[in-house]
Formats: structure tokens, C-alpha cells, sequence
């Protein structure tokens, strides 16, 4: 009996060294991603989440790997917590969450940036230097501003206290069809004159803006957190693993420290607007 007892509390040990092991995987760094979500990712591998993923594979002599799924509702439950048909897991890595994200076990923050103001230069909101001053533009404008605003998220707050409610077009922001990029749609309708500004995280306004600058001018004014009325517009964002393996989440801590000025220049390269 006490052979035996011994014997299942070796089995135990091991079960819990591989399931907390340094490297989820020998062979491959697979990574949980949105095939259709720039500048984060793309199944073409265009996003930064696709080049910082690159660089982390290449620093652990791993082989990439993708699961790919729409970044919405399901997202977790479809990756990261979903096992293969060879009881391994599909991912093991999803490269961008908020810091604060509950579903899943957080790195260390590895960027921070704020929501921003965006609009086309040339227009009607060229007086607006900073987005306090964006109000006073659309009151003395000659023609109506119409401010595009998406329906989830803290952007709402911001133009609620600033008094531009009714001027708001609104925007799904998790529309039905998963290649529909919610940011992407604001900023296009922007260019195309539909809408004149739009408030979208810093993210998709820096790299739209870029991307689009043969197209109209794009003026980025990011946003500053408001603690007297509460209003947060600045996050951070960390990495995420499986609750549990925490072997697995110090090498990328790990990771993430030593390779901060290579991760920072991508972000750059990418136009995000980085808040110190």
C-alpha cells in the first residue's frame, strides 16, 4: 500500500512539473491571434503582436505557430483554454490583453497608451491643437461635425463630459462580421468624409494614421486620464498565459525585460503612441 501510494504521488509530481514547465511546448511557440485585427495581428503575420512574437520565437530556438480566432467574445475559451486533438493545448500565448485582464494569467505591462482624438486635417477641426478644444471647434464650425464614436468603451465617458454627445454617430463596436476591424471602419470614414473625428485607443489611431497618410492628412491627439470626473483613458498591456504555469510566465517576464527596447521599437515602427 505504501509502495503504491508512493508510486501515484510520483505520477502526481510529474503531471504538475509538465503541466508547469518552463516551455509549454518543446518544438513550437504558439501564440493565441486574431486573424484579421492590424496593427495587432493578422493571419499574414503584419501586426506587431505577429513581430514581437517572431522575436520571442527566435529568442527560445522555437519554431511559430498560430491558433487563430476572432478576438471577441470566445476568444480564451477557443485558444488559450482550448486543448488539440492530441490533449496539448491549441496556444499557449496571447500577446496583447489589458493588464487587467481576468481571463487569464498576466505578464508584466510592456506598453501603455491612451485612447485618442483623430481627425483629418483640412476640414473643419483644424483650430484643435489638443482635445479640450475640440468642443469649441464644432460649436463654431459652419457646417454640422460629426464625431464617430464606437458603442463600447471609455471613449463614451470622455465625450459625454465634454459635452459632445449630441454631435455622435454612432459605431458598433463589435460588429457581426469578425473581418469588420471596429477602428479601422471609424478612421476610413474619416478619410471618406462621412464623419469628420473619431476617439479610438491609440493604437489603431497611430497606425491608420500612417497608413492613410497618402490619403488625407490624420491629426493623433492622444488622451490624458481625468481623475476629478474618473475617467480613465490610459491602459497598459501585458501578455497572457494559463492560470498556473508560472514557469512559463516568468520566461516571458523574462522575455519582455530583456527585449524592451527591440519590443519598443516595434511598437514605434508601428506608429503606437507610447505613454511613459
Amino acid at each position: 500500500m505504501k509502495i503504491k501510494f508512493l508510486l501515484l504521488l510520483l505520477i502526481y509530481s510529474i503531471e504538475l512539473v509538465r503541466a508547469d514547465d518552463h516551455l509549454p511546448d518543446p518544438k513550437y511557440f504558439k501564440v493565441c491571434a486574431d486573424p484579421y485585427m492590424l496593427p495587432m495581428s493578422n493571419q499574414n503575420g503584419e501586426g506587431y503582436e505577429n513581430k514581437i512574437a517572431e522575436l520571442f520565437a527566435k529568442k527560445l530556438d522555437l519554431e511559430l505557430k498560430y491558433e487563430f480566432f476572432p478576438q471577441r467574445i470566445g476568444f480564451i475559451r477557443n485558444t488559450l483554454r482550448a486543448e488539440s486533438n492530441n490533449n496539448n493545448y491549441k496556444c499557449d500565448i496571447v500577446m496583447n490583453v489589458p493588464s487587467s485582464f481576468e481571463l487569464a494569467a498576466t505578464t508584466e505591462p510592456y506598453y501603455t497608451t491612451s485612447y485618442a482624438l483623430i481627425y483629418a486635417k483640412g476640414r473643419n477641426l483644424d483650430s484643435v491643437t489638443d482635445p479640450s478644444m475640440l468642443l469649441d471647434a464644432v460649436k463654431t464650425s459652419k457646417e454640422k461635425v460629426k464625431i464617430g464614436l464606437s458603442d463600447v468603451g471609455a471613449a463614451q465617458l470622455w465625450v459625454f463630459y465634454n459635452g459632445l454627445m449630441s454631435y455622435i454617430t454612432p459605431y458598433q463596436g463589435q460588429p457581426g462580421n469578425p473581418k469588420a476591424n471596429p477602428a479601422k471602419i471609424l478612421i476610413d470614414d474619416i478619410v471618406a468624409g462621412k464623419i469628420d473625428a473619431t476617439v479610438v485607443m491609440g493604437q489603431s489611431a497611430g497606425y491608420w494614421a500612417r497608413q492613410y497618410k497618402d490619403k488625407a492628412e490624420l491629426v493623433v491627439l492622444p488622451l490624458k486620464d481625468d481623475p476629478e470626473k474618473k475617467i480613465r483613458l490610459t491602459y497598459s498591456f501585458s501578455m497572457a498565459v494559463r492560470f498556473g504555469e508560472k514557469a512559463w510566465k516568468e520566461t516571458i517576464n523574462k522575455l519582455i525585460k530583456e527585449n524592451q527596447t527591440e519590443i519598443e521599437r516595434i511598437l514605434m515602427d508601428y506608429n503606437i503612441p507610447l505613454v511613459k
